[in-house]
């Protein structure tokens, strides 16, 4: 049986882009080349690119990129918006739990719940950290992530959040209930798919706070543990986390 994540992005790579989550590309971009020096010599790792659009963004910039998705669907995508744009472009199917990349990479990203944090246990979410750690080089590797921030639902409503930032045609929520005891948002997603299949999903994500993320990757070897606030399109390091926020920029490095 597939998991709701599978169900959810399988014929989604036009709708996809419409997306409300998928802007902000060419500001985060902007980002992730100011935090690595703007060095061109970097091997680039995006984990859980969806339908490439960091890949692409940074590849038109000049940076060689490895992106990696569960979704044939997705994938497909990607690989058709490189090929128009005359992009080489790795793009691999994989799964985030299950990589076999060992000190290749100088950066890993993995931007707007690329994989983490959606699977259905903490062991799968840890073992994409794992992962990600395993492929970066072993000095000095970076790690630049996006995740749901825990402290979020303490404060706010996810329903009204997500219903605020819904457009025609983009996939809706409801039925949204928050689990103190486990940080998950439970919820009935609704999705029409690239075919005009209507499709509801019971759904579930990890909302992390900073010192459970801290403490991960602090027992990954990571020495330098940055988070921030998480702006869509604008990341920056003077943006400290707040309660406000709903997603959190991390930056880690060995």
């Amino acid at each position: 049986m597939k998991q709701w994540y599978e169900a959810l992005f399988e014929n989604y790579g036009d709708k996809y882009d419409a997306e409300c989550f998928a802007r902000g590309t060419v500001g985060e971009c902007d980002f992730i080349e100011k935090e690595i020096g703007f060095n061109k010599k970097l091997k680039i790792l995006d984990i859980g690119c969806g339908t490439g659009r960091h890949s692409i963004e940074l590849a038109k910039r000049g940076y060689l990129v490895t992106g990696i998705d569960l979704s044939d669907s997705l994938l497909s995508k990607a690989k058709e918006k490189a090929a128009r744009l005359k992009l080489n472009i790795a793009f691999e199917k994989r799964d985030a739990r299950k990589l076999t990349y060992s000190d290749e990479f100088d950066v890993a990203i993995m931007l707007c719940e690329g994989a983490f944090p959606l699977m259905e246990t903490d062991e799968m979410n840890y073992s994409i950290l794992e992962n990600a750690e395993k492929a970066l080089k072993s000095k000095g590797g970076k790690f630049i992530f996006t995740t749901l921030n825990g402290l979020f639902p303490l404060f706010h409503s996810v329903k009204e959040f997500l219903a605020s930032q819904v457009n025609d045609g983009n996939a809706t929520y409801d039925e949204n209930t928050f689990d103190l005891m486990t940080f998950r948002d439970h919820n009935v997603t609704t999705v029409t798919d690239d075919f005009g299949v209507k499709k509801q999903l019971e759904c579930n994500e990890r909302y992390y706070v900073p010192c459970e993320i801290t403490w991960m990757l602090k027992c990954l070897g990571f020495s330098t543990i940055d988070i921030y606030g998480a702006k869509q399109g604008a990341f920056s390091r003077t943006d400290s986390l707040q309660t406000r926020d709903y997603e959190m920029l991390v930056v880690a490095e060995k």
